[in-house]
């Protein structure tokens, strides 16, 4: 039995225990292993052991109890459960025994989570699923989920699509509010009152565009001038129909823009709308804002107005139809020949003087899926762009430049698109890179849009060890949208904006409502920055959606084919390089994937300055052709498609001392 001073010992080194532990509310942060972190308030983060992260999710907000361990560490303990924001998610069924569980699609988040028999939903082990959860883990660890959706499995057609919508939510259904307003809007076909519009039905606008498309959304029409041309855009008007307060209008803000996947589509706006009402198609008088800009001989974009005005269509030609007729092979076409010459005309110019004074993105291969019934891919093509495409597209730009420039000269609020060029924290960088491989370029202010352009046009130049042109886009930015007018960098323009899609995008959508703002002598304010970031979120997450679903039914490609094959080997080109290896694009198919570098026996030396990775016998750099074997698709790295060198691929290295420097080891992260 204790004594009075044995008690009275105890009783203070418990307190002195107490006094020594922390309590404070955390954010929990998970990890690819079984341990995670809590991230306190003020920034730091406590280690939590295996088992008591078992009573928490990723992202949780829990009370945490933080005490020292014997040998002088810091751990945390889980509490209280404060906040738990997982709601429902998408995963694959599994089974183990009798047991049936979900496997969660969720980075950070690396256990099965079971389901109780009552809340299975007639699911089946292998089934792709939609899931919320049942039971939190806070009490014993041992949480629980229940099937909301089974979205199919293996078998079901586009599962790879169908899924890659679920886990990235993407609304694949119309509001029932909305679904009234396209009723409303189809029943009285009738525009918008905006005021009286110009008839420009006399001239004789044609498009051109892919024989299945339906969503017409531009026109055009071109005449000569006496000292070049006159350019007719003319783009469909949604904006005519839909009502800036109406639910229909928050759906498609919400959309964003229309989303491809191959073999499905989600329009941004109702197909009632888009392939009908608002297209303007062959023959039916339609509301269009039509671009109406002057080309000079040399190719010059001069003096331009926008005009609300009806148009009619004199014929929908497909790319193939107006590219033989282009190359003398089109007949066919005859009866639309004077327009299609004056616009003709009116691409040369404008093209060379792109070529000349701005530009334009180099043509690299494309290559075409062929999908069968079970929307598998079938063959894969390769297809060059063809002379209409490049027709199309110049005029495009032609009237997205006078938009821009009549939103900056009038102060709209936006949108702009801007390309910075070269990243403001890699400018020091960038010049290293130019002195020590075209030093004549080193003094070129690449800030400026002549001088960025000379610099492009330098490293783009022939004569060249070194791909360099490739080598310097890991130090230039992204296009972005901005409420500011900006440079367009990899145009070599002063301000660009897009205005010609607007049934397709709807940042298009929004430059026609300040377009047409301005016109009726209103304030163009209806685009804030806080609008562009959130539009700018939305279509980083639908390129992430769509990335994942065709990385998915490549990987099942590659692997039919290999598996058919014993000993297939591919071709391919060295795309990116970094210190864990490198991606590659193949000759045959144009389908890209990853070498990872870092369980290769040798070990290898990363170099930024040369794009390359150099071991003491083999050398990979960019644009380097390989000889590779398909290995697998890491589904927990978005699908990607993994790839092993054929015994002997690769250069020899440089001799020492021939100057790789900066050199970093190939078992860092990728």
């Amino acid at each position: 039995m204790l004594n009075q001073d044995s008690l009275s010992q105890l009783k203070g080194l418990k307190s002195q225990m107490e006094a020594e532990k922390e309590r404070a509310e955390a954010v929990i942060k998970g990890t690819q292993n079984r341990y995670g972190f809590a991230v306190l308030d003020d920034g730091r983060e406590i280690f939590i052991p295996p088992d008591e992260m078992l009573k928490v999710f990723p992202d949780d907000r829990v009370m945490v109890c933080i005490r020292p361990t014997r040998d002088n560490k810091t751990i945390a303990d889980i509490e209280k459960l404060v906040d738990s924001p997982l709601g429902d998610f998408t995963g694959r069924c599994v089974r183990k025994g009798k047991a049936v569980f979900v496997e969660p699609d969720l980075q950070q988040l690396n256990r099965w989570l079971f389901i109780p028999p009552h809340a299975r939903n007639g699911v089946k082990e292998g089934d792709y699923v939609r899931c919320a959860i049942l039971r939190h883990p806070i009490r014993d660890g041992k949480p629980q989920a229940k099937v909301l959706t089974v979205i199919g499995d293996e078998t079901t057609p586009g599962i790879e699509n169908l899924y890659s919508m679920a886990k990235y939510r993407l609304a694949t259904e119309w509001s029932s509010a909305s679904k009234k307003e396209v009723d409303r809007l189809v029943a009285e076909c009738q525009p918008l009152s905006t005021g009286k519009r110009r008839d420009l039905t006399d001239l004789e606008f044609i498009s051109i565009d892919t024989v299945k498309t339906q969503d017409i959304d531009d026109a055009l029409y071109a005449e000569i001038s006496s000292d070049g041309w006159t350019l007719f855009v003319a783009i469909a008007d949604p904006t005519a129909y839909i009502r800036e307060d109406s639910e229909l209008y928050r759906d498609i803000a919400a959309r964003g823009t229309s989303v491809y996947f191959h073999g499905d589509v989600l329009p941004m706006l109702p197909e009632q709308l888009s392939q009908d009402t608002c297209a303007l198609s062959e023959g039916s008088d339609r509301p269009a804002l039509v671009c109406k800009v002057a080309i000079s001989d040399n190719g010059e974009v001069g003096d331009f107005e926008f005009i609300e005005a009806t148009v009619r269509s004199r014929g929908k030609l497909s790319y193939y139809g107006v590219d033989r007729y282009l190359n003398g092979h089109g007949d066919d076409l005859m009866s639309h020949a004077t327009p299609l010459e004056a616009l003709y005309q009116v691409f040369r110019a404008l093209r060379a003087h792109r070529e000349e004074h701005g530009l334009v993105m180099e043509d690299r291969q494309e290559y075409r899926w062929i999908l069968n019934d079970s929307k598998q891919i079938e063959t894969i093509e390769p297809f060059e762009k063809l002379l209409s495409q490049k027709l199309v597209e110049e005029c495009m730009i032609a009237a997205n430049r006078c938009a821009a420039r009549f939103l900056r000269e009038r102060g709209a609020s936006g949108p702009f698109v801007t390309h910075p060029g070269i990243r403001k924290d890699r400018l020091d960088e960038a010049r290293k890179f130019l002195s020590m491989h075209v030093p004549a370029a080193a003094e070129i202010d690449p800030t400026t849009v002549p001088g960025y352009r000379d610099i492009m046009r330098c490293l783009s130049a022939d004569g060249h060890n070194l791909p360099l042109r490739g080598m310097i886009n890991r130090l230039l930015t992204r296009a972005e949208l901005s409420t500011a007018p900006g440079p367009h960098m990899g145009m070599a323009l002063e301000t660009y904006t897009n205005c010609t899609s607007p049934l397709r995008k709807y940042v298009d959508f929004l430059a026609h409502l300040q377009i047409k703002a301005l016109l009726h002598e209103q304030s163009a304010d209806r685009v804030d920055q806080q609008m562009l970031a959130a539009l700018t979120q939305r279509q980083l997450n639908i390129r992430t959606a769509t990335l994942e679903a065709e990385r998915w039914l490549a990987g099942n490609y590659l692997a039919r084919l290999a598996g058919g094959s014993e000993g297939l080997t591919f071709k391919g080109r060295i795309n990116h390089v970094n210190s864990s290896g490198f991606s590659v694009r193949l000759e045959d198919n144009g389908l890209e994937g990853f070498v990872d570098l870092r369980k290769d026996p040798e070990k290898f030396s990363y170099d930024k300055w040369t794009a390359s990775l150099t071991s003491t016998t083999r050398r990979f750099q960019l644009e380097q052709s390989v000889e590779l074997t398909f290995v697998s698709i890491d589904r927990a790295n978005q699908y990607r498609a993994m790839f092993a060198l054929v015994e002997g691929s690769g250069l020899k290295p440089p001799k020492a001392g021939a100057g790789d420097g900066d050199g970093e080891s190939s078992k860092g992260e990728q």
